[in-house]
């Protein structure tokens, strides 16, 4: 069993403060190799900071990621990343498709798809995100807005790509600073709906939405969660240590599971 734990620092932080982080982490690493026992960290600082955090954290199994990038591998697309240069820059991982994107970037279910093509064409590890905003959620219709967001991202794909691909639900009322943390009830059912349809032909599905050191574990116990995606509360290194111990010990300790029947 792996869990995947990670952050992005979405527009935060200086190369020197990105640096301080990724070099913290990487002498919690020295120090105890052994740690973490199942538990494969991530982070995903931004552009400015990817070469920086990655040659911190380049002796130790942490994969570094980016935030976007472009479908194109190069071209005249003025402010754009592309692939190729954000593995050079030492990204494994490329962050695809978010709420926020969405919203204020025109990305579309198409462009997500682009990207995902590139990315895995270049060899590195999609994280596509996906999530249904309020009304959606109280009208009842999550599964289906979810399903139709990853079917619509995969499609095309072979099952030796859809392999390669991590999922990340993140519902848009759970995520940000005025986000609703998620009881496990409130993200059973699209869990469940996620496996049924996703969870043998993609590599993870993760859960991103106001995760903290408080509701983690209680999380992780939602069948079929192979992870966090954690904003603010890994943002200072400390925090992140911490769930990234909470993690290990759910690994290694008593299970308690919440199912989508569960409302209490």
């Amino acid at each position: 069993m792996t869990l995947w734990v990670g952050t992005s620092f979405k527009m935060n932080k200086t190369r020197a403060e990105s640096r301080e982080f990724a070099e913290t982490l990487a002498a919690a690493i020295d120090a105890d190799p052994d740690r973490w026992p199942g538990v494969q960290p991530f982070v995903i600082p931004s552009f400015t900071a990817i070469a920086t955090v990655a040659r911190a954290l380049q002796h130790t199994r942490v994969v570094v990621g980016a935030q976007d990038a472009h479908w194109d591998d190069a071209g005249a697309w003025t402010g754009s990343v592309s692939v190729p240069q954000l593995a050079d820059a030492g990204a494994r991982l490329i962050e695809i498709g978010h709420s926020e994107r969405r919203e204020f970037f025109a990305e579309t279910d198409e462009t997500v798809r682009l990207k995902i093509v590139a990315t895995l064409r270049h060899g590195l590890t999609p994280l596509l995100c996906v999530g249904e905003p309020d009304n959606v959620f109280n009208a009842g219709g999550s599964t289906d807005y979810i399903l139709a967001q990853v079917e619509a991202a995969l499609h095309g794909l072979t099952p030796k790509q859809r392999a390669e691909v991590i999922v990340a639900y993140e519902p848009i009322w759970a995520i940000g600073e005025n986000g609703r943390p998620a009881a496990p009830w409130d993200i059973a059912a699209a869990f469940e709906t996620l496996n049924e349809h996703f969870g043998s032909e993609v590599r993870a599905l993760l859960y991103g939405g106001s995760v903290n050191q408080a509701n983690a574990a209680t999380t992780l116990g939602v069948p079929h969660v192979d992870g966090l995606f954690v904003g603010r509360s890994a943002w200072n290194v400390t925090g992140y240590l911490e769930l990234l111990d909470i993690a290990a010990r759910y690994i290694q300790g008593p299970k308690a599971s919440y199912s989508a029947g569960d409302c209490t």
